[in-house]
Protein backbone atom coordinates (compact mmCIF):
# COMPACT_ATOMS: atom_id res chain seq x y z
CA UNK A 1 0.00 0.00 0.00
CA UNK A 2 1.16 3.83 -0.30
CA UNK A 3 1.94 5.97 2.28
CA UNK A 4 0.59 9.76 2.27
CA UNK A 5 3.80 10.74 0.09
CA UNK A 6 4.52 7.67 -2.25
CA UNK A 7 2.58 6.02 -4.80
CA UNK A 8 2.66 2.80 -6.57
CA UNK A 9 4.06 2.83 -9.98
CA UNK A 10 4.93 0.21 -12.80
CA UNK A 11 8.67 0.83 -13.48
CA UNK A 12 12.36 -1.00 -14.94
CA UNK A 13 15.47 -1.32 -14.49
CA UNK A 14 16.81 -2.66 -17.74
CA UNK A 15 14.90 -3.10 -21.57
CA UNK A 16 13.48 -6.13 -22.13
CA UNK A 17 10.15 -8.39 -22.73
CA UNK A 18 7.35 -7.50 -20.11
CA UNK A 19 9.10 -9.23 -17.60
CA UNK A 20 10.87 -6.24 -17.03
CA UNK A 21 7.73 -4.71 -15.79
CA UNK A 22 7.61 -4.63 -12.02
CA UNK A 23 5.66 -2.42 -9.58
CA UNK A 24 7.23 -0.25 -6.86
CA UNK A 25 7.15 2.70 -4.65
CA UNK A 26 8.23 5.53 -5.69
CA UNK A 27 7.99 9.13 -4.19
CA UNK A 28 4.62 11.36 -5.06
CA UNK A 29 5.45 13.89 -7.27
CA UNK A 30 4.88 17.97 -6.06
CA UNK A 31 3.11 19.77 -9.39
CA UNK A 32 5.16 23.01 -10.47
CA UNK A 33 3.68 25.97 -11.75
CA UNK A 34 1.23 25.65 -14.75
CA UNK A 35 1.45 21.59 -13.44
CA UNK A 36 -1.41 19.31 -12.40
CA UNK A 37 -1.15 16.75 -10.02
CA UNK A 38 -3.61 13.75 -11.28
CA UNK A 39 -4.93 10.57 -9.16
CA UNK A 40 -4.37 8.42 -11.95
CA UNK A 41 -7.99 6.45 -12.47
CA UNK A 42 -7.47 4.60 -16.26
CA UNK A 43 -4.69 5.19 -18.43
CA UNK A 44 -4.13 3.66 -21.95
CA UNK A 45 -1.11 1.38 -23.10
CA UNK A 46 -0.19 2.00 -26.65
CA UNK A 47 2.47 0.15 -28.61
CA UNK A 48 5.08 2.77 -28.04
CA UNK A 49 5.06 1.69 -24.37
CA UNK A 50 6.01 -1.79 -24.98
CA UNK A 51 8.63 -0.04 -27.55
CA UNK A 52 9.98 2.01 -25.35
CA UNK A 53 9.44 -1.44 -22.88
CA UNK A 54 11.77 -3.37 -24.84
CA UNK A 55 14.09 -0.31 -26.97
CA UNK A 56 14.34 2.60 -25.20
CA UNK A 57 13.37 4.57 -28.26
CA UNK A 58 13.28 8.10 -27.22
CA UNK A 59 13.12 7.48 -23.27
CA UNK A 60 17.05 5.82 -23.31
CA UNK A 61 17.80 3.70 -21.01
CA UNK A 62 15.51 2.74 -17.87
CA UNK A 63 14.44 3.46 -15.13
CA UNK A 64 11.60 4.95 -16.34
CA UNK A 65 7.33 4.90 -16.10
CA UNK A 66 5.78 4.50 -19.18
CA UNK A 67 2.23 5.82 -19.91
CA UNK A 68 1.23 8.63 -22.14
CA UNK A 69 -2.57 8.43 -21.73
CA UNK A 70 -4.57 9.64 -18.28
CA UNK A 71 -7.61 9.76 -17.32
CA UNK A 72 -8.16 10.22 -13.43
CA UNK A 73 -9.25 13.61 -10.77
CA UNK A 74 -6.93 16.64 -9.93
CA UNK A 75 -5.27 16.12 -6.86
CA UNK A 76 -3.39 18.90 -6.41
CA UNK A 77 -2.55 21.95 -8.68
CA UNK A 78 0.49 24.04 -8.99
CA UNK A 79 1.01 28.23 -9.16
CA UNK A 80 -0.79 29.41 -11.82
CA UNK A 81 -3.01 27.16 -12.66
CA UNK A 82 -6.39 28.77 -13.15
CA UNK A 83 -8.24 26.32 -15.88
CA UNK A 84 -8.23 23.31 -13.35
CA UNK A 85 -9.40 22.57 -9.35
CA UNK A 86 -8.83 19.68 -7.27
CA UNK A 87 -11.03 17.22 -7.58
CA UNK A 88 -12.15 17.80 -11.59
CA UNK A 89 -11.80 15.01 -13.78
CA UNK A 90 -10.08 15.49 -16.02
CA UNK A 91 -8.03 13.66 -19.58
CA UNK A 92 -5.29 13.97 -21.52
CA UNK A 93 -2.29 13.39 -23.03
CA UNK A 94 1.25 13.67 -21.14
CA UNK A 95 4.04 15.87 -23.64
CA UNK A 96 5.11 12.50 -25.78
CA UNK A 97 7.85 11.69 -25.85
CA UNK A 98 9.23 13.33 -22.64
CA UNK A 99 6.04 13.45 -20.55
CA UNK A 100 5.77 9.65 -19.75
CA UNK A 101 4.65 8.08 -16.71
CA UNK A 102 0.99 7.89 -16.38
CA UNK A 103 1.23 3.88 -15.44
CA UNK A 104 1.41 5.38 -11.87
CA UNK A 105 -0.87 6.03 -9.21
CA UNK A 106 -0.54 9.77 -9.75
CA UNK A 107 1.36 11.91 -12.64
CA UNK A 108 2.32 15.41 -13.38
CA UNK A 109 0.74 16.97 -16.21
CA UNK A 110 1.23 20.51 -17.91
CA UNK A 111 -2.23 22.40 -17.48
CA UNK A 112 -2.16 22.61 -21.20
CA UNK A 113 -1.89 18.99 -22.06
CA UNK A 114 -5.01 18.36 -20.30
CA UNK A 115 -9.16 18.44 -20.61
CA UNK A 116 -12.23 18.22 -18.97
CA UNK A 117 -13.51 14.56 -18.77
CA UNK A 118 -17.05 14.59 -20.41
CA UNK A 119 -19.43 13.55 -17.68
CA UNK A 120 -21.39 10.85 -20.60
CA UNK A 121 -17.74 8.66 -20.58
CA UNK A 122 -16.13 6.66 -18.09
CA UNK A 123 -12.46 6.90 -16.65
CA UNK A 124 -11.84 3.84 -19.02
CA UNK A 125 -13.18 5.37 -22.04
CA UNK A 126 -11.25 8.47 -21.33
CA UNK A 127 -7.92 6.59 -20.46
CA UNK A 128 -8.05 4.91 -23.67
CA UNK A 129 -8.82 7.82 -26.13
CA UNK A 130 -6.10 10.39 -25.79
CA UNK A 131 -2.66 9.19 -27.97
CA UNK A 132 -4.97 6.98 -30.37
CA UNK A 133 -7.25 9.88 -31.01
CA UNK A 134 -4.92 13.02 -30.88
CA UNK A 135 -2.75 11.06 -33.17
CA UNK A 136 -5.55 10.54 -35.46
CA UNK A 137 -6.80 14.15 -35.03
CA UNK A 138 -3.84 15.70 -35.81
CA UNK A 139 -3.14 13.66 -39.08
CA UNK A 140 -6.57 13.62 -40.35
CA UNK A 141 -7.63 17.44 -39.44
CA UNK A 142 -4.15 19.09 -39.15
CA UNK A 143 -1.82 17.45 -41.58
CA UNK A 144 -4.84 16.19 -44.06
CA UNK A 145 -7.63 18.66 -43.67
CA UNK A 146 -9.85 15.94 -44.67
CA UNK A 147 -13.37 17.19 -45.98
CA UNK A 148 -16.62 16.07 -47.13
CA UNK A 149 -16.64 12.95 -49.53
CA UNK A 150 -13.24 13.07 -50.09
CA UNK A 151 -11.81 9.11 -50.11
CA UNK A 152 -9.45 8.25 -47.11
CA UNK A 153 -7.91 4.89 -46.62
CA UNK A 154 -6.82 3.95 -43.27
CA UNK A 155 -4.36 1.05 -42.90
CA UNK A 156 -4.92 -1.17 -39.72
CA UNK A 157 -8.67 0.38 -39.12
CA UNK A 158 -9.20 -2.17 -36.58
CA UNK A 159 -6.32 -0.87 -34.94
CA UNK A 160 -5.55 1.19 -31.55
CA UNK A 161 -5.26 4.37 -33.80
CA UNK A 162 -7.23 3.22 -36.81
CA UNK A 163 -10.48 2.43 -35.28
CA UNK A 164 -10.92 6.01 -34.25
CA UNK A 165 -9.25 7.45 -37.04
CA UNK A 166 -12.01 5.68 -39.05
CA UNK A 167 -14.58 7.40 -36.35
CA UNK A 168 -12.73 10.81 -37.02
CA UNK A 169 -13.17 10.74 -40.85
CA UNK A 170 -16.32 9.94 -40.76
CA UNK A 171 -17.59 12.62 -38.41
CA UNK A 172 -15.81 14.66 -40.82
CA UNK A 173 -17.94 13.33 -43.78
CA UNK A 174 -15.33 11.53 -45.65
CA UNK A 175 -15.71 8.01 -47.79
CA UNK A 176 -13.47 5.53 -45.10
CA UNK A 177 -11.64 2.54 -46.92
CA UNK A 178 -10.11 0.36 -43.88
CA UNK A 179 -7.69 -2.17 -44.21
CA UNK A 180 -7.96 -5.27 -41.95
CA UNK A 181 -8.26 -9.35 -41.56
CA UNK A 182 -11.44 -10.52 -43.26
CA UNK A 183 -12.58 -11.64 -39.33
CA UNK A 184 -12.44 -8.18 -38.49
CA UNK A 185 -14.40 -6.51 -41.00
CA UNK A 186 -18.03 -6.63 -39.31
CA UNK A 187 -16.27 -4.60 -36.72
CA UNK A 188 -15.17 -2.11 -39.31
CA UNK A 189 -18.36 -1.92 -41.04
CA UNK A 190 -20.05 -1.16 -36.93
CA UNK A 191 -17.87 1.85 -36.33
CA UNK A 192 -18.41 3.06 -40.12
CA UNK A 193 -16.34 1.80 -42.90
CA UNK A 194 -17.78 2.13 -46.09
CA UNK A 195 -15.39 0.05 -47.68
CA UNK A 196 -13.35 -2.88 -45.70
CA UNK A 197 -10.13 -4.37 -47.60
CA UNK A 198 -8.84 -7.73 -46.15
CA UNK A 199 -4.65 -6.97 -46.56
CA UNK A 200 -4.44 -11.12 -46.12
CA UNK A 201 -6.06 -11.46 -49.60
CA UNK A 202 -5.99 -7.93 -51.47
CA UNK A 203 -3.20 -6.20 -52.53
CA UNK A 204 -3.69 -3.32 -51.32
CA UNK A 205 -1.73 -1.03 -52.83
CA UNK A 206 -2.54 -2.26 -56.38
CA UNK A 207 -6.29 -2.60 -55.99
CA UNK A 208 -7.18 0.57 -54.37
CA UNK A 209 -6.72 3.96 -56.44
CA UNK A 210 -7.98 7.36 -56.36
CA UNK A 211 -7.67 8.29 -52.81
CA UNK A 212 -7.58 11.30 -51.17
CA UNK A 213 -5.67 10.76 -47.99
CA UNK A 214 -3.70 7.71 -46.68
CA UNK A 215 -3.28 7.32 -43.03
CA UNK A 216 -0.14 5.09 -42.33
CA UNK A 217 0.23 3.32 -39.16
CA UNK A 218 2.42 0.57 -40.56
CA UNK A 219 5.64 2.81 -42.09
CA UNK A 220 7.69 1.12 -43.98
CA UNK A 221 7.16 -0.17 -47.98
CA UNK A 222 3.78 0.78 -46.97
CA UNK A 223 4.75 4.48 -46.95
CA UNK A 224 5.90 4.39 -50.22
CA UNK A 225 3.50 2.27 -51.85
CA UNK A 226 0.02 4.45 -50.29
CA UNK A 227 1.85 7.49 -52.38
CA UNK A 228 1.05 5.43 -55.39
CA UNK A 229 -3.06 4.96 -54.19
CA UNK A 230 -3.07 8.79 -54.16
CA UNK A 231 -5.19 11.33 -56.57
CA UNK A 232 -3.07 14.22 -57.82
CA UNK A 233 -2.41 16.33 -54.71
CA UNK A 234 -3.56 13.78 -52.34
CA UNK A 235 -1.24 13.13 -49.15
CA UNK A 236 -0.06 10.89 -46.99
CA UNK A 237 0.26 11.08 -43.35
CA UNK A 238 2.72 8.22 -41.74
CA UNK A 239 2.52 8.15 -37.87
CA UNK A 240 5.54 6.32 -37.83
CA UNK A 241 8.19 9.21 -39.01
CA UNK A 242 11.27 7.38 -39.26
CA UNK A 243 10.93 6.56 -42.63
CA UNK A 244 13.34 6.54 -45.24
CA UNK A 245 14.17 9.60 -47.94
CA UNK A 246 12.75 7.28 -50.48
CA UNK A 247 8.87 8.54 -48.67
CA UNK A 248 9.74 12.36 -49.73
CA UNK A 249 11.28 11.41 -53.00
CA UNK A 250 8.69 9.44 -54.50
CA UNK A 251 6.13 11.44 -53.10
CA UNK A 252 7.58 14.87 -55.42
CA UNK A 253 7.72 12.69 -58.33
CA UNK A 254 4.34 11.75 -57.93
CA UNK A 255 3.08 14.88 -57.81
CA UNK A 256 1.78 14.41 -54.08
CA UNK A 257 2.79 15.17 -50.56
CA UNK A 258 4.40 13.34 -47.86
CA UNK A 259 3.83 13.94 -44.00
CA UNK A 260 5.66 12.27 -40.88
CA UNK A 261 4.62 13.17 -37.93
CA UNK A 262 4.69 12.65 -34.21
CA UNK A 263 1.74 13.09 -31.83
CA UNK A 264 1.99 16.22 -29.63
CA UNK A 265 0.11 17.13 -26.83
CA UNK A 266 -2.40 19.48 -27.36
CA UNK A 267 -5.41 20.74 -25.34
CA UNK A 268 -7.37 22.52 -28.25
CA UNK A 269 -7.35 18.78 -30.08
CA UNK A 270 -8.23 17.54 -26.61
CA UNK A 271 -11.22 19.45 -26.24
CA UNK A 272 -12.50 18.68 -29.93
CA UNK A 273 -11.87 14.75 -29.19
CA UNK A 274 -14.02 15.72 -25.74
CA UNK A 275 -17.27 17.18 -27.75
CA UNK A 276 -16.72 13.96 -30.19
CA UNK A 277 -16.59 11.51 -27.46
CA UNK A 278 -19.72 13.51 -25.80
CA UNK A 279 -21.82 13.80 -29.02
CA UNK A 280 -21.50 9.97 -29.23
CA UNK A 281 -19.44 10.11 -32.50
CA UNK A 282 -16.08 8.38 -30.70
CA UNK A 283 -15.82 5.91 -28.69
CA UNK A 284 -12.72 3.61 -28.04
CA UNK A 285 -13.21 0.15 -28.67
CA UNK A 286 -11.41 -1.99 -25.09
CA UNK A 287 -9.70 -4.62 -25.78
CA UNK A 288 -9.07 -5.30 -22.41
CA UNK A 289 -8.83 -3.76 -19.13
CA UNK A 290 -5.72 -4.46 -16.48
CA UNK A 291 -5.03 -4.04 -13.01
CA UNK A 292 -1.72 -1.89 -12.34
CA UNK A 293 0.09 -4.61 -11.09
CA UNK A 294 -1.36 -6.69 -14.15
CA UNK A 295 0.56 -3.97 -16.62
CA UNK A 296 3.11 -6.73 -17.89
CA UNK A 297 -0.15 -8.85 -18.89
CA UNK A 298 -1.45 -6.25 -20.94
CA UNK A 299 2.28 -5.26 -22.81
CA UNK A 300 2.44 -9.19 -23.78
CA UNK A 301 -1.65 -9.40 -25.00
CA UNK A 302 -0.92 -6.04 -27.11
CA UNK A 303 2.60 -7.61 -28.33
CA UNK A 304 0.26 -10.37 -30.23
CA UNK A 305 -0.92 -7.55 -32.56
CA UNK A 306 -4.56 -9.59 -32.36
CA UNK A 307 -6.37 -7.42 -29.98
CA UNK A 308 -8.69 -4.93 -31.70
CA UNK A 309 -9.06 -1.47 -29.81
CA UNK A 310 -7.35 -0.38 -26.55
CA UNK A 311 -5.53 -2.18 -23.74
CA UNK A 312 -5.96 -0.02 -20.60
CA UNK A 313 -4.46 0.08 -16.83
CA UNK A 314 -6.50 0.80 -13.87
CA UNK A 315 -4.82 2.11 -11.34
CA UNK A 316 -7.56 2.09 -8.69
Amino acid sequence: MSTVNTMRAISQDILGGPEVLKEVQLERPVPGPNQVLVRVRAAGVNPTDWKHRSGGLFLGEPPFVLGWDVSGEVAETGIGVAAFRPGDEVFGMLPYPYGAGSHAEYVIAPVRALTHKPASIDHVQAGALPLVSLTAWQALTEHADVRPGQRVLIHAAAGGVGHVAVQIAKARGAYVIGTASAGKHDFLREIGVDEPVDYRTTDVTETVRDVDVVLDTLGGDTSVASLRMLRPGGVVVSILPGGSPEFFDEAERLGVRAVAMLVDADRSGMRAIAELAESGKLKATIAGTFPLADAAKAHALGETGRTTGKLVLLAD
